[in-house]
């Protein structure tokens, strides 16, 4: 059950959407909902730096005004957001407006909160919303919480694909996937392992895809089906399921070296977080 959901807000155009999805999570859990915006200053003084005497007064200058333009995006996000909640009738804690490094703020709220929502173009710095930060990658690795990544549609979610080789950090995200159950258990869900070509291998595929079936059934997913796919690249075969034609929701492990579990970090992170077209439910 998700009981306390966190919001990034950014003026991106799939906030709304992120905030959405997180009214109706909280109305399906009874759930409380904190907003989090930002004033990204590490950024502000990077893209800032002077060079000479008279170039660092003007660039402290415009490193001020920068500062004061983005705290006031800031308060308004956060303003527009405390509004829409209260008036959806959901349960809302003070919203965060914090001035530290960008990172480590989302992941030290993450420690109080089950899940975080963010849209997926969400880059955080105000001063330029289509500048790439790569933030969501650097909060995957180090979090404490799943991470919930919406486009900039509010997810219909019915089917939902969760990629499980059954290592440690799949494990992990199955279990946190069922725990939250941020959609309900009143879905379809496809259990998918990438498995070699050999008898040996599909049975070992058979059991582990079998025992993340009971476990998901444990907790109330009566829908729950597996499929083994035989060699090919594991980050095709997932990202087959995140164009839309065969999942709304694909449940990934963020956060390790290898086969399925290289999704996020590693060669197929663009990939995924570029490619996929539905939302992503991402843990370490």
């Amino acid at each position: 059950m998700t009981r306390r959901i966190l919001v990034a807000l950014d003026p991106d155009s799939d906030t709304p959407a992120a905030i959405q999805t997180a009214i109706d999570i909280a109305k399906r859990h009874d759930a409380e909902v904190t907003g989090l915006a930002f004033v990204d200053r590490e950024a502000i003084q990077r893209d800032t730096a002077g060079g000479g005497i008279g170039s660092m007064y003007f660039a402290e200058r415009l490193r001020n005004e920068l500062a004061e333009e983005t705290k006031q995006k800031a308060v308004a996000l956060a303003q527009s957001f405390g509004e829409q909640i209260e008036a959806a009738g959901v349960r809302h804690t003070p919203d965060a407006i914090r001035e530290e490094g960008l990172v480590q703020s989302i992941v030290d709220e993450m420690r109080v909160h089950d899940l975080l929502i963010a849209g997926r173009e969400s880059h955080f710095y105000y001063a330029n919303p289509t500048q790439r930060t790569h933030t969501l990658a650097k909060v995957l690795e180090q979090s404490a919480a799943a991470t919930l990544i919406v486009g900039t549609e509010t997810p219909d979610v019915r089917c939902v694909a969760v990629a499980y080789d059954g290592s440690a950090a799949a494990a992990r995200t199955l279990q946190k996937f069922a725990h939250l159950a941020p959609f309900g258990t009143d879905v379809d869900v496809e259990v998918v392992h990438v498995h070699g070509s050999s008898g040996e291998d599909r049975r070992a595929s058979g059991q582990l895809l079998e025992g993340a079936a009971s476990y998901l059934r444990a907790y109330g997913f009566d829908r729950v089906e597996t499929t083994g796919v035989e060699s090919g690249d594991p980050a095709d075969v997932i990202l087959g399921y995140a164009t839309g034609e065969r999942a709304n929701l694909v449940v990934s492990g963020a956060y390790a070296k290898t086969g399925l579990r290289r999704l996020v970090f590693g060669s197929s992170a663009t990939r995924l977080l570029d490619e996929a077209r539905v939302p992503l439910f991402l843990y370490h």
